[in-house]
């Protein structure tokens, strides 16, 4: 006859589910801030890609019409048609409000965004007639 102590038991000691709990608690911690940092980035891929399209296009409104377009103009989400004229469509999904600064020989376009994540920080993005993408706020690193 087997006594009570003898018998196999099945199971996880508390010991050894604390230790488990911990180690997900280290790998979360590690992991966390990395992922939100790379989907930050990848949300700032649209801005980067629209002043890119913004750029193109006002080097091909220069060329024939011998100045930039839209001083003054803005354009998002909310009001996607406002970059028409030259061929730059803002979808409804977007999560940037763009505008342009221009004149006969220059512009700005530049890109700026609500919160991409958890923090306060806004991020802004510019690129000028020469083709320079410059981030003056960025996100990821505030």
């Amino acid at each position: 006859m087997l006594s009570k102590f003898h018998r196999s038991q099945k199971g996880f000691t508390l010991i050894e589910l604390m230790i488990v709990v911990v180690i997900i608690g280290i790998l979360a911690a590690l992991a966390i801030p990395r992922f939100m940092r790379a989907t930050t980035k990848s949300k700032q891929a649209e801005a980067k890609s629209i002043l890119k399209q913004i750029y193109v296009m006002e080097q091909a409104y220069r060329q024939e019409y011998n100045t930039y377009w839209g001083n003054g103009i803005s354009a998002s989400a909310a009001a996607p048609a406002t970059m028409g004229r030259i061929g730059v469509d803002i979808g409804s999904t977007a999560r940037y409000t763009y505008s342009l600064v221009a004149a006969t020989n220059t512009f700005t376009a530049t890109a700026t965004s609500g919160v991409l994540d958890d923090d306060a920080s806004a991020d802004t993005w510019t690129m000028n007639e020469q083709g320079v993408l410059t981030c003056t706020v960025d996100d990821v690193t505030n």
